[in-house]
């Protein structure tokens, strides 16, 4: 594969459900997206990455697959799909699934057959235990309470790191292999461009025993991972023109090397979300804090040294389904100069890190999150779940609200903010979720008639990563890492180097470095004398005197 075909690339996430809904049903659908494909031509981006969009219960937003290789009719047809598809490759735009591979719904029927019998030909695809007075183990699940569940008839538990109707399969299983290996395949001879494989360090467990703590270490980039992941790579994708990146849980540099150091024939690249924790106070999802700034920078650049040096690749991003919106996060939503101005600044602060940037639906306009008042307007299983948590350890209806709004992965799958019109654009009928109230002034037809809106600034960032190779294969050194308001970093390629240097505070500071008027390559907002106004980014290229 080329290194202009996706390391240069930009990667744009669709949340299908909340993108365009074209029937009137309240749902995002693959005719939605078709109808805004100019709009991402517009944009420039390489690639779609499309959250699930198989047959599912949608008990976790449709991470909880019942059949691999039906379209959930909610979105469409399998027809939309490779529509969407050659609609997609007239455009040069390449498409790249969501796949989850560490688990099912308990509808699918594999599962179904596995529950029948303890000698169901099925049963070993995933992985059943029986119980020492109680679960196998104190395994924690990711959305709370144990990770083993109860089967009466079959007098066993099953395993289920996330909801209860979403059971690991076993990977220890031969057979369970193959029919995955099939099933992808299936989806590359479709004209799929690419894979986001979900939570996929997770797919081989140790020893089912007792944790010390909640079970992750025995799980996570477990014994095997790296032995299964050559295998579904030789049996999949290998030689193929496919970009792949793996959602990484709790994982560390060193493994994250080993995944995509391209000698290892595992993936392209990496998505971690450790800096995605710096307001978990005590590692506490379920709480307030302002986030830790300077842990920000470290964590970020940590991943970036030790990813670069390892020759290895990430995913850079700030914001998905699954995370808060970035500008009420880390810059400033409070008024709409600063939510422009500070948007713009964590773009150019991303975009000019080494890999390959993600940009969120909604994310290049600036959206916010939708600071909801009553609990009734929540529809993710794990926010539901920590509500009534923080209820049960005696927090109030408020206190659990304020945290739901900063920390709910609702606030990011809202509908994306199209026009004036009515719920945003999104739809003629009434939308699964609700709509943030300020689409009015947020939507990407505002955005479209102001060449100053942060809109231009990601199509111009989006421009950049193509034209200018420092971008793409310059070391990166950090800068300033102690300094409370300053995010700065040099890039260096050739005979050229890159500064960039942002205000992440309220109040105005001097840079450090001289900065060369001459060769900058994009700014949120005037220099003068260096003083960099409040969220002000600016990045300048040098050339290395010999």
């Amino acid at each position: 594969m080329s290194l202009m075909d996706w390391k240069k690339s930009v990667v744009y996430q669709i949340y299908p459900a909340s993108f365009n809904d074209t029937t009137g049903n309240g749902k995002g659908d693959l005719r939605g997206i078709i109808e805004k494909l100019d709009y991402l031509d517009f944009l420039g981006v390489d690639y779609l990455w499309l959250t699930p969009i198989y047959e599912s219960p949608f008990n976790d937003n449709g991470y909880d697959i019942s059949n691999y290789y039906k379209v959930n009719e909610d979105f469409g047809t399998k027809d939309d799909f490779i529509d969407l598809l050659e609609q997609a490759h007239d455009r040069n735009i390449k498409i790249m699934m969501d796949i989850v591979i560490n688990h099912t719904s308990t509808e699918h029927p594999w599962f179904l057959e596995s529950k029948k019998s303890r000698d169901n030909k099925y049963r070993d695809y995933y992985i059943w235990r029986d119980g020492q007075d109680g679960p196998p183990t104190n395994w924690e699940s990711k959305f709370g309470g144990n990770a083993w569940a109860y089967d009466q008839e079959t007098d066993q538990y099953y395993l289920h790191l996330f909801d209860i109707t979403q059971a690991d399969l076993n990977w220890e299983n031969e057979e369970m292999k193959q029919d995955i290996y099939e099933m992808i395949n299936y989806w590359l001879e479709l004209g799929v461009d690419g894979f986001r494989f979900d939570v996929i360090n997770l797919i081989s467990k140790d020893q089912y025993i007792d944790s010390p703590a909640i079970g992750k270490e025995l799980y996570t980039d477990g014994p095997n991972v790296h032995q299964y992941l050559k295998e579904l790579r030789a049996n999949t994708f290998q030689d193929k023109d496919v970009m792949t990146v793996g959602e990484m849980s709790s994982t560390t540099i060193e493994e994250c090397i080993k995944y995509t150091k391209p000698s290892r024939k595992e993936l392209n690249s990496v998505f971690n979300f450790h800096h995605l924790k710096v307001d978990y106070p005590n590692g506490e999802k379920w709480a307030i804090m302002p986030y830790d700034f300077i842990e920000l920078k470290r964590i970020l650049m940590d991943w970036q040294v030790g990813i670069d040096q390892g020759n290895g690749w990430n995913a850079i991003f700030w914001c998905n389904h699954d995370q808060p919106r970035v500008v009420s996060r880390f810059g400033n939503d409070s008024t709409e100069p600063l939510r422009q101005k500070s948007a713009k600044m964590l773009a150019i602060t991303l975009h000019c890190l080494k890999g390959t940037p993600y940009i969120y639906q909604g994310e290049e306009i600036g959206m916010t999150n939708p600071n909801f008042n009553s609990i009734d307007q929540y529809r993710d299983v794990e926010s539901l779940n920590a509500y009534d948590i923080m209820l049960k350890e005696g927090k109030s209806n408020t206190e659990a609200l304020n945290i739901l709004k900063e920390k709910s992965r609702d606030n990011s799958r809202t509908p994306m903010q199209w026009s004036t019109n009515r719920h945003a654009g999104f739809t003629s009928g009434t939308p699964w979720i609700d709509v943030a109230e300020n689409y009015k002034t947020i939507n990407v037809a505002e955005a479209m008639k102001d060449e100053q809106s942060v809109l231009y600034t990601y199509k111009s960032l989006i421009k950049l990563r193509h034209e200018h190779d420092i971008l793409t294969c310059g070391s990166i050194e950090p800068l300033m890492m102690n300094n409370e308001s300053i995010f700065a970093y040099k890039r260096t390629y050739q005979d050229k180097e890159l500064f960039c240097v942002a205000n992440f505070s309220k109040e105005a500071v001097k840079s450090p470095y001289e900065i060369n008027d001459n060769n900058i390559l994009i700014k949120n907002d005037e220099v003068i004398d260096d003083i960099l106004e409040p969220y002000t980014a600016i990045v300048w290229v040098n050339e290395i005197k010999g």
